[in-house]
């Protein structure tokens, strides 16, 4: 039996050896070899491994089709969102009620002068819109002359040709009446006008 557990040690002692040996190649050198070696060689670059390269690609190829698709569903939303927003304002309004010029037609500006003549007064006057619905046109307006007593010298009515649609104004040069002498004030302001529905 002693033959049996020789043989059993050498078997260990044969283990034993080799993974010695297998271990100092892992480890390289023992270190006084090694300073000697570093002496007389040109150390070596450390290459940085290629799986981690491979993650950092990996990685970056992620991020890429995640941004791309978030871009792609949050373009196509938008764009859903104009098409009905452009369909929405493409669709004419319905009138909600009867039409109003007096109430929907606004005077935003006006002035008056006289023509070269000095003696036809001038109006230049800037009127909008403001219905969602109806474009009127043929506007009717009354300018009024008034003397230093507060009294009406002249009362003038007229028709502006132009039509205005929803939402727009127009510019208007009108050529009126007559200047009256002493006149110390005066106003324009709109009387009516044909509506017409989209």
């Amino acid at each position: 039996m002693r033959f049996g557990s020789i043989s059993h040690s050498l078997a260990e002692q044969l283990i034993l050896f080799s993974l010695t040996c297998i271990e100092h190649v892992l480890q390289g050198p023992p270190a006084a070899e090694r300073r000697e070696e570093f002496m007389f060689e040109t150390p070596r670059e450390i290459k940085p491994s290629a799986s981690k390269g491979l993650w950092i690609g990996i990685a970056v190829v992620v991020i890429v089709v995640g941004l791309g698709a978030y871009f792609l569903i949050t373009s196509r939303g938008n764009a859903n969102k104009q098409a009905n927003t452009t369909a929405a304002a493409a669709a004419p309004t319905q009138p909600k009620g009867p039409a109003d010029p007096v109430r929907d037609l606004k005077v935003q500006r006006v002035t008056m002068n006289k023509d070269r003549t000095g003696t036809t007064a001038v109006w230049l006057v800037t009127i909008e819109n403001k219905s969602p619905a109806y474009t009127y046109s043929k506007i009717q307006y009354e300018t009024t002359y008034v003397g230093a007593n507060n009294n009406a010298i002249l009362i003038n009515k007229g028709t502006i040709a132009q039509s205005i649609p929803p939402g727009e104004q127009k510019n208007s040069e009108i050529n009126d009446a007559l200047y009256p002498a002493g006149t110390v004030w005066y106003k324009f302001r709109v009387t009516g006008a044909t509506p017409s529905a989209p």
